[in-house]
């Protein structure tokens, strides 16, 4: 079941007894958890209804008592169980899982991992419960992930500014979400969102950042790279190497995804991931180095990553490591 048709579910005061959610990406199970704990009882009916438990401190056994309790003034009582992985004993929620109250809504937030399929519990949870399994979502696709969601808040947003998010942010969902949360209450009256707006409410440079560094590099544009590097030296938070060696190698990656494309612009873009209105910074980055340069790149990227966290060399500034790398790179 999908996390958009247990909340429309939700909305219309239709239940099951028992939720799990579990998986990779925590901004949905915490989406769900969320509502589970602010909408499905009133303030009044909370007071009686509502019980939360935490896996590192709770046993099975209250978890399970607190489930077969009746509500109180109200037709449904919420159990939620927040951190599940960490709770001794999970198994022996059979017990429970086996025959629920109709009553009763357990919510289970089970984070950061999945059961092993393999094992009789796994089994069993996915035959009595409504089963929620999450993944992280590819980098690839997190700039649509924040078109559809602004677009879902009824305003637009630039592709430079999807990108300087992104590439700042990266894999981060609840964080990318509260920065344009953060954006919108700045916007007044204005329904789009322009990369000024990223740089003065979420602290991003547009002309000094991971994107622009990545596109110096493509155009094998030194000067610009090395005005780049200087302003990551001049501010170790806005992009530290490693976000930067990541990102580059991520672009460098796809780069090198071109030379086994075949068709037209929006297909070969459409093949390798990538946003159609960034293509030509990639293509440009095949023509200006080519298979073995690209090739080169990826390798050098692979070594100065190792370099970064001290394997086989001795500690240098991250600048002067860039520094070295991106002039290696262009040479």
């Amino acid at each position: 079941m999908s996390v958009e048709k247990i909340l429309s579910e939700w909305k219309k005061n239709s239940y099951k007894p028992v939720y799990w959610l579990e998986g990779e990406e925590d901004y949905y199970i915490d989406q769900l958890v969320n509502y589970a704990e602010t909408h499905i009882l009133t303030e009044s009916e909370a007071s009686f209804n509502l019980a939360i438990f935490y896996g590192r401190d709770a046993a099975w056994a209250d978890i399970v008592n607190a489930c077969r309790k009746y509500p109180m003034f109200s037709d449904k009582q919420v159990v939620i169980l927040k951190e599940a992985q960490q709770l001794r004993e999970i198994e022996k929620l059979e017990v429970y899982l086996n025959q629920p109250l109709s009553s009763t809504i357990f919510i289970v937030a089970y984070k950061e991992k999945k059961l092993d399929a393999r094992t009789k519990f796994a089994k069993l949870v996915k035959e009595r419960s409504e089963f929620l399994s999450t993944k992280k979502i590819y980098d690839s696709a997190l700039p649509e992930w924040v078109n559809a969601y602004v677009a879902q808040l009824q305003y637009t947003i630039s592709p430079k500014a999807t990108m300087l998010l992104v590439d700042h942010i990266g894999n981060d969902l609840a964080r990318i979400e509260n920065e344009i949360q953060k954006i919108l209450i700045n916007l007044k009256t204005r329904t789009a969102i322009t990369e000024e707006d990223v740089e003065n409410f979420v602290g991003i440079s547009k002309d000094f950042n991971i994107f622009e560094l990545q596109t110096a590099v493509a155009n094998r544009d030194l000067a610009k790279a090395m005005r780049v590097i200087r302003y990551f030296g001049d501010n170790p938070k806005a992009a530290p190497i490693q976000l930067v060696l990541p990102s580059l190698y991520s672009f460098f990656s796809k780069v090198f995804m071109i030379f086994g494309a075949s068709g037209a612009d929006d297909a070969i873009a459409k093949q390798i991931g990538v946003n159609g209105f960034f293509f030509k910074s990639y293509s440009q980055a095949s023509r200006t180095y080519g298979y073995e340069g690209v090739e080169k790149i990826l390798l050098l990227l692979h070594q100065y990553n190792l370099r970064s966290i001290g394997i086989n060399a001795t500690r240098i500034e991250d600048e002067s490591l860039l520094t070295e790398m991106v002039v290696k790179i262009m040479m």
